[in-house]
């Protein structure tokens, strides 16, 4: 089902899907009884892997006391979450670029009854319409459902990213220069981390920022910035 919504003026639609544990046909799936773990279908060839999840399970909580195996599980979870972004990234791209369209931004986070996967789609020139995000929706989440890169339930949405469009990389901001925006970084720059102005130019590394109420300018080098987002501005009356 595709929930066809407006938020603050950005069309979005939303796309629920049910994952299957992996290596099970919904045959097996339809007759496996509700004390069966789901997290542990084995594939073809993986039972030593399987062995080791299993091992893993019991021994963890153990370890857990002297903070090793603690580290550990979620040293694995994060390189485990990173690989899924990649996936759900690598099947976002493949299917933005052939239509012609832009992946502003991608988003991967816990919510209430699974994942939240969440796309910010665009076309190069701006304007992407609530039609053209249904149909990137519906490509997506048929991919999704065949690569199967993501564990349990989970919910798509795409949208478009709106007025107050994220910024990635020096593309992005040597393409708006001129437009007023919000930036942070990792750590303070020459005494500062969060700036608020136009910018006004963009190359070697460096972000050049006329600041809102301030007569210095700031030069934010690209490699610190850790957020960068367009302020939505509005025409002045008169």
């Amino acid at each position: 089902m595709i929930a066809e919504t407006y938020t603050s003026g950005v069309a979005m639609v939303s796309r629920e899907m049910t994952i299957r544990p992996k290596g099970m046909s919904r045959a097996a799936r339809a007759g496996r009884s509700d004390d069966t773990p789901t997290g542990f279908a084995p594939e073809a060839g993986s039972c030593g892997k399987l062995e080791s999840l299993i091992d893993f399970r019991f021994w963890q909580p153990a370890l857990d006391q002297s903070g090793v195996a603690h580290s550990f599980f979620w040293r694995d979870k994060l390189a485990r979450q990173e690989g899924t972004v990649e996936r759900v990234r690598s099947v976002a791209q493949r299917v933005t670029a052939g239509r012609g369209f832009e992946l502003v931004d991608l988003e991967l986070k816990r919510a209430a009854g699974g994942q939240l996967v969440r796309l910010y789609v665009d076309r190069p020139g701006g304007g992407i319409g609530l039609d053209e995000l249904q149909d990137v929706s519906r490509e997506v989440s048929a991919i999704l459902d065949v690569e199967d890169p993501i564990e349990g339930h989970y919910t798509l949405e795409v949208s478009s990213p709106g007025l107050d469009r994220p910024l990635r990389g020096e593309a992005d901001y040597c393409r708006f220069v001129g437009r007023l925006a919000k930036l942070s970084s990792y750590e303070p720059v020459e005494g500062r981390r969060h700036w608020t102005g136009r910018i006004v130019a963009c190359g070697d590394g460096i972000v050049t920022l006329a600041l809102v109420g301030e007569k210095e300018s700031a030069r934010v080098p690209l490699a610190k910035i850790s957020h960068g987002r367009l302020e939505v501005e509005f025409p002045k009356n008169g």
